[in-house]
């Protein structure tokens, strides 16, 4: 007796009308990208997020090809309550010359207790006589078989075409047929994949339509993006009549990945004002990105549409001075409909306009002081000349910004002198001391610490010297350093800057040193990083 569908799946498609499909893969499809291994932990997580984001199908992976999946899907069912989506089990046709009903695969997709099943189809004919080693008349018969089989046992069932797009190119009568049967065989939607990537959306949008018209089923598009057009391509199915769209979470995937989750769905409310996420959920749709990337553990990309942390910042001083007067003037949307932020970057080809915008988003009310802005301005861009760079350190612009402002720089220490020591050992080891003699508060101090590097042992210097007088500084944590040979002047001599991000448990920034050599440079970023520390934690400056 197989199993029934699990009641830990949710409803259908978050209680949506069930007329347009946003259906994930991130845990099959996009696990295929080179770096990426999930536990069944890391898929049940992201399976959650992918639900709170509201989409109506998660595509879980192959029950019964490997322990792992068949593992979550066991998991799943006891683990997971879903509010808006429904899990997917992913497997194949029975194979050629047997029954789907004796088929071990297909008994493990019953097995998985998902409600819904996607089947991979063969629908160019090379591949089902060179790969399946089958006729065409047989394939037929497997799609036939298998989800009418699938359908009587109470599931429903998605049919992907694979390599449909070039299959119809070499022969579309044959690949038309396979739609055909799918759809006639029961299957809710047949998908049309554009496996290898290749197609673009003006080759894509009339086959869709004729297909459609060929076959009357219901069809969806999966778009790989080798090309740069899965995007586009997954839009010009839909101008075409499809009603489903499948892709995962960042573009994740094989070779250069799917068809992005995240800018399709953007496209359909906000372009083409399709509802397809249950109310509020697409201002999550940051969060949501940036959340799944953590878990897969690979770092958001910075400049991806829509939820990169670059998609709404502007630097050109030209774009700022029109964004003071209208942010739509270089704005696509309002970034908060998505939950990102505009940010307006500081450099040398700042204007008068991104630094009144900047202080604004700092919350420093530059009151439309002229002088005050140019000075900051000409500051900026002498310092910048110097190999500073300001876009990429926020906290230690704001200290500029405020020292300006407040006419005295925020001082909650006074360094006298540091010295760094960097031993090599005999036995191949390094050793690193740090001394620091600085005034806080009127009182003299002098602290010297080891650590595995010298910007560690600095750090370590600072808190021995510090914390006592400043306990708020317990908090903070370095949590990347970046350090970068900007130019080279005479024999060894050249102008390194280095960029320090800290982080208190509330937030992060970063901060900026440039100096001669790398130990200056790293001194400089990190006494703007305990300065700025201070700062967050609203401790007023000793002097």
């Amino acid at each position: 007796m197989s199993s029934g569908p699990s009641r830990h799946t949710g409803k259908p498609t978050g209680g949506l009308d069930d007329a347009f499909h946003v259906f994930d893969t991130t845990l099959r499809d996009g696990a295929q990208r080179e770096g990426i291994s999930l536990t069944v932990a890391d898929k049940l997580t992201i399976a959650r997020h992918l639900d709170d984001f509201g989409v109506g199908f998660i595509e879980g992976g192959w029950p019964g090809a490997n322990p792992r999946d068949t593992e979550f899907f066991a998991r799943a069912q006891q683990e997971t309550d879903f509010k808006h989506a429904q899990l997917v089990a992913f497997g194949s046709t029975r194979r050629a010359g047997g029954r789907a009903g004796e088929d071990l695969q297909v008994q493990a997709l019953l097995r998985s207790g998902a409600p819904v099943i996607t089947l991979v189809a063969k629908a160019h004919d090379r591949h089902v006589e060179l790969a399946l080693r089958t006729t065409l008349e047989e394939n037929l018969e497997m799609v036939r078989d298998t989800v009418s089989h699938l359908v009587a046992q109470g599931r429903r069932v998605f049919v992907d075409c694979e390599h449909f797009f070039d299959g119809y190119r070499a022969n579309p009568d044959y690949a038309t047929s396979v739609v055909r049967t799918a759809h006639e065989a029961g299957a809710s939607v047949v998908v049309l994949c554009d496996t290898n990537g290749g197609m673009l959306p003006a080759q894509v949008q009339p086959i869709v339509h004729t297909v459609l018209t060929d076959t009357g089923a219901r069809l969806g598009i999966h778009a790989q993006d080798d090309t740069g057009c899965a995007v586009a391509n997954t839009l010009a199915a839909v101008d075409a009549g499809a009603t489903h769209v499948q892709c995962t979470a960042n573009g994740y995937g094989e070779r250069v990945g799917n068809s992005n989750l995240f800018p399709v769905v953007a496209a359909l409310e906000l372009k083409y004002g399709k509802k397809v996420l249950p109310e509020g959920k697409l201002r999550e749709m940051t969060r949501i990105s940036h959340a799944i990337a953590q878990v897969v553990n690979l770092p958001p990309s910075t400049h991806q549409p829509y939820v990169g942390v670059s998609a709404f910042a502007h630097k050109a001083g030209l774009h700022a001075s029109a964004i003071k007067v209208d942010p739509d003037l270089y704005q696509h949307i309002d970034p908060e409909q998505v939950g990102n932020t505009m940010r307006m970057l500081v450099s040398d080809m700042a204007g008068r306009a991104s630094i009144e915008l900047k202080g604004k988003e700092l919350g420093i009310d530059l009151g439309g002081d002229r002088e005050l802005v140019g000075r900051v301005v000409e500051r900026v861009k002498e310092r910048e000349l110097q190999g500073y760079t300001y876009e990429a350190a926020d906290a230690s612009f704001e200290l500029l910004l405020r020292e300006e402002a407040e006419g005295r720089a925020r001082r909650y220490f006074r360094v006298e002198s540091w010295r760094a020591i960097v031993e090599d050992l005999p036995d191949g080891t390094h050793a690193n001391e740090v001394t620091v003699k600085l005034w806080a508060k009127g009182e003299r101090i002098v602290a010297t610490a080891e650590g595995n590097g010298p910007v560690n042992a600095f750090d370590r210097a600072l808190r021995v010297a510090l914390e006592q007088i400043y306990p708020q500084l317990a908090k903070l944590q370095l949590v990347d350093y970046k350090g970068r040979i900007l130019e080279s002047k005479h024999g060894t001599k050249s102008t390194t800057r280095v960029l320090i991000s800290t982080a208190d448990g509330d937030g992060e920034w970063s901060t900026v040193g440039v100096a001669e050599n790398v130990i200056g440079a790293s001194w400089q970023a990190l006494e703007d990083a305990y300065t700025y520390g201070l700062l967050r934690a609203g401790v007023e400056p000793a002097e």
